[in-house]
C-alpha cells in the first residue's frame, strides 16, 4: 500500500532520500542523482578489477622469490666457476628444481640482502609518493591516479620476464630499476590507498565497514589462491615465466577497467573544491620557486596539473601525520562525562598514535615475515615453490574464513545481538574505539603472540603450519585497526587519515626490511629462528601498547556548508565565477578552466 505523503517526505520520493537519518540519507548521492547505472560510482565497480590486483599481487610473492634466489644462485656459481675452472655442480635453470640454491648459506645471504636492498628501495620511494599521489587524487579524481600508480607495477613486470627470459643478457641487479619505477608510481600502497578511498566516496558511512570488508576479503582471497595457482601453473607448464606473463596481464587489465569502465567516483563538484582549497592554502605560504614550475612543465601531464604539481614537489613529505596529532585549535576531543576538553585532547591524540603505530608494526612485521618465512621453511623443510605456495596459500585462506565468518559473528553476539530491537535508529555519528573494537585488538595480538613463539620451536612442517594457523587470527587486528581509526575522526577527514597511515605503512616498508631480512642475513647459519624471536618481541609490545588505547575518544563531527565554505575561502566575486566555471564543468565535462 502506498504511504501518503507528509511534510518530511522527500521531494524524490522513497527512493532518493527519504530514509531515515543514519540509514540511506546520504549527501554523497546527490552528486550522481539520476545518473544511469554504469554511471554511478559502487563498491561493485571496483570488486573485480581490485580482485585482479590482489591475485597479480600475491600470485607473484613466491614465484619472484623464487626466481631472484635462482638468478642469484647462477651467478654465484658462475663466479666461483670462474675463479676455480675444477669446480663441478648442476646447472642452475631460472624456474626449475635448483635444490643446491636453497641449501647454500652463501646463497640466501645473498638473496636476504638483494630483497633487502629492493624493499628499501620501493618503499622509500613510495613513502615519498604514495601519500602525494592520494592528495592528488582528492584535486583530479581517484581513476588516473589509479592508472598512474598501477603503470609503475607494469614497467616492473616488464624487466623481471626479460631478467628471467635472459638471464645470460639482463643481470638480475636490472630488477631494481623495475623497483625504481614501482616505487615512483607509489607501489602496492598507492593503489590500495586510492582503492578505499574510491569505496568511501560512494560508500554512506553505515555501509563502508562492509564495504572496506570487501576489499579486504579480495585482498587475502587474491593471496590465498595467487600463490596456489601459480604453484599448480608451475608443476603444470615447467615454466616460472607463464607466472609473470599472467601478472602482468592482471595489471594491465585493472588499468584499463578503471579507465574505460570504472565509473569516477568523485564528482567534478567535489573536485573543483578540492583545488580551491589546496589553491586557498598554497597562496597562504611562500611563493612556489621558478624551479619547481620547470621541472613540473617537463613531467608527464604536468601543464595539465597546473599550479598543483610544483605545490606537491615541495610539499613536507611528513605533513600526513598532521592528522595524527590533532591541534586543540582545531579539532574538539569528546569522551565519558567529567573529563575537561584537554583531557579529552591527549587521550585522543594517544589513541591515534597508539594505533597507527600498531597498525605500521604489524604491517611492517607482515611484509618482511612472508619473504624469511619462505626462506626459512625451504631451508629447514626442504620445501620447493610448490609447498611454499601451498603454505602461503593455506594461512591466506584461513584468514579470508576468520574475516568473512568468526568476524562477523562475533560483531553480531557482542555488538548487534545486544542492541533493544525497540529501540528507533539514531543518526549516524563516528564516537571512537568501542570496548569490543579494543578487546577483539588484544585477542588478536594475543594470537599473533603466541603463533609467533611456535615458529620459534617448530621442528617439523606440521608444527610450524599449525602456528601459522595460530597467527592467522591475528588478521581481525588489522582490520579493527583500520575501522578504529575511521571511527576516531569525523567523516571529512578519513581521507586525510588514510593518506597519514598509508604514510607510516609506507615508512614500514623501508625499515622493516632493515631490521628483519638484516637479522635473518646475518644469523641464518647460526641461528635462524631469531628473526622469530624478534617477531615474538614485536607482537608482544604491540599487546603492550594495545592497553593505552581507551574507548570513546573522538573528535567531534563537523558541520560544514560547502558553498558557505567556499565562499569563505576564495571570497565573493570569485567564487561566483568559480560556481560558473563549475556548471559549465558539468555541462560540458571537457571544458577546462580558464
Amino acid at each position: 500500500m502506498e504511504r501518503e505523503p507528509t511534510e518530511t517526505t522527500g521531494l524524490l520520493g522513497d527512493d532518493a532520500a527519504a530514509a531515515a537519518p543514519g540509514k540511506d540519507s546520504w549527501v554523497g548521492y546527490e552528486d550522481f542523482a539520476g545518473l544511469p547505472w554504469w554511471r554511478r560510482p559502487s563498491v561493485w565497480w571496483m570488486m573485480v578489477p581490485y580482485a585482479f590486483f590482489t591475485l597479480a599481487f600475491g600470485g607473484s610473492l613466491v614465484p619472484k622469490l623464487n626466481l631472484i634466489i635462482d638468478l642469484i644462485c647462477r651467478k654465484y656459481f658462475d663466479d666461483k666457476l670462474a675463479a676455480d675452472p675444477a669446480l663441478i655442480f648442476h646447472p642452475v635453470v631460472p624456474g626449475g628444481d635448483n635444490p643446491q640454491c636453497r641449501q647454500d648459506g652463501d646463497v640466501l645471504q645473498h638473496v636476504a640482502t638483494f630483497t633487502l636492498v629492493l624493499s628499501v628501495l620501493v618503499g622509500g620511494l613510495s613513502t615519498l609518493t604514495a601519500p602525494k599521489i592520494g592528495a592528488l587524487s582528492d584535486q583530479f579524481g581517484r581513476k588516473r591516479l589509479i592508472v598512474v600508480s598501477s603503470s609503475g607495477a607494469i614497467i616492473g613486470e616488464i624487466i623481471t620476464i626479460l631478467a628471467a627470459k635472459y638471464p645470460s643478457v639482463v643481470h638480475y641487479k636490472w630488477l631494481l630499476l623495475g623497483g625504481i619505477f614501482d616505487g615512483l608510481a607509489g607501489s602496492f600502497t598507492a593503489g590500495s590507498i586510492l582503492s578505499h578511498a574510491y569505496v568511501s566516496d560512494c560508500t554512506p558511512p553505515s555501509k563502508r565497514s562492509v564495504a572496506m570488508g570487501y576489499l579486504h576479503s579480495c585482498l587475502f582471497t587474491g593471496l590465498a589462491f595467487g600463490p596456489l595457482l601459480a604453484g599448480y601453473l608451475v608443476e603444470w607448464t615447467g615454466s616460472l615465466l607463464s607466472i609473470f606473463y599472467i601478472t602482468l596481464g592482471c595489471h594491465i587489465f585493472f588499468i584499463l577497467f578503471m579507465f574505460f569502465i570504472a565509473p569516477e567516483s568523485l564528482s567534478k563538484r567535489r573536485q573543483y573544491i578540492a583545488r580551491e582549497r589546496h589553491a586557498q592554502e598554497r597562496r597562504g605560504s611562500d611563493p612556489t620557486p621558478a624551479w619547481a614550475h620547470r621541472i613540473s612543465s617537463r613531467m608527464p601531464f604536468g601543464r595539465k596539473f597546473g599550479d598543483t604539481l610544483p605545490g606537491v614537489i615541495l610539499e613536507n613529505p611528513l605533513a600526513p601525520l598532521s592528522i595524527l596529532f590533532p591541534s586543540a585549535s582545531t579539532t574538539t576531543a569528546s569522551s565519558s562525562p567529567g573529563r575537561t576538553p584537554s583531557q579529552n585532547l591527549r587521550r585522543l591524540r594517544r589513541n591515534l598514535l597508539t594505533l597507527a603505530l600498531i597498525d605500521m608494526w604489524l604491517l611492517g612485521a607482515a611484509m618482511s615475515a612472508g619473504t624469511v618465512t619462505i626462506l626459512y621453511t625451504e631451508k629447514m623443510f626442504k620445501w620447493g615453490n610448490f609447498e611454499s605456495s601451498r603454505f602461503i596459500s593455506l594461512v591466506s585462506m584461513v584468514r579470508v574464513v576468520i574475516l568473512m565468518i568468526i568476524f562477523p559473528i562475533i560483531n553480531y553476539i557482542f555488538r548487534t545481538r545486544r542492541r533493544s530491537p525497540s529501540s528507533p535508529p539514531s543518526p549516524e555519528k563516528n564516537s571512537g574505539a568501542d570496548d569490543l573494537d579494543i578487546w577483539v585488538l588484544r585477542a588478536a595480538l594475543l594470537s599473533d603472540v603466541i603463533g609467533a613463539t611456535g615458529y620459534i620451536f617448530a621442528r617439523s612442517s606440521g608444527e610450524f603450519v599449525l602456528a601459522a594457523i595460530i597467527t592467522a587470527f591475528g588478521g581481525m587486528g588489522s582490520a579493527t585497526i583500520q575501522a578504529s581509526l575511521s571511527k576516531h575522526v569525523p567523516a571529512e577527514r578519513v581521507g586525510q587519515l588514510l593518506g597519514g597511515i598509508g604514510l607510516l605503512h609506507s615508512l614500514a616498508r623501508v625499515f622493516s626490511p632493515i631490521v628483519f631480512n638484516g637479522l635473518f642475513a646475518a644469523m641464518v647459519k647460526t641461528f635462524p629462528q631469531a628473526f622469530f624471536v624478534l617477531l615474538a618481541g614485536v607482537f608482544g609490545v604491540c599487546l603492550v601498547g594495545s592497553f593505552f588505547v581507551r574507548a570513546g575518544v573522538y573528535m567531534e563531527e563537523e558541520e560544514i556548508d560547502v558553498v558557505e565554505e567556499r565562499e569563505r575561502l576564495v571570497g565573493g566575486e570569485e567564487a561566483r565565477l568559480g560556481r560558473d566555471r563549475l556548471e559549465d564543468e558539468e555541462v560540458v565535462p571537457g571544458l577546462t578552466s580558464p
